[in-house]
């Protein structure tokens, strides 16, 4: 084989690799997205949640909550099971504490 042989041998090589890498790439940028766009159905879902609990529902809250359950649900579908980062507080099985909660009795 000659030099110019070798140099595109080599240049099809790279390219390859080039290739291979921007598609892992584009993999990893698109389960980034997959997971910030199901923070964000969490977030509002909580959102939805706490304010109905707290008596400040607001309309049309529950065709809200219905639609996030089906769009985690196909989130699951597609990328598997989500998991919620649990507090460091309440990694160890302890309640956490709530500002403003008594601690205890007051002598």
């Amino acid at each position: 084989m000659n030099l110019l042989g070798k140099v595109r041998s080599q240049a099809t090589a790279l390219a390859e690799r080039a290739q291979e890498g921007a598609k892992a790439g584009q993999g990893k940028l698109s389960t980034m997205q997959a997971r910030r766009h199901a923070d964000a159905l969490l977030a509002e879902l909580g959102a939805l949640t706490y304010l109905a609990h707290a008596g400040r529902s607001v309309p049309l809250a529950q065709e809200r909550i219905g639609r996030l359950y089906s769009e985690l649900a196909v989130y699951e579908a597609l990328h598997g099971p989500l998991s919620a980062p649990l507090h460091p507080a309440l990694a160890d099985g302890t309640d956490m504490h709530i500002v403003g909660e008594e601690e205890g009795p007051r002598a």
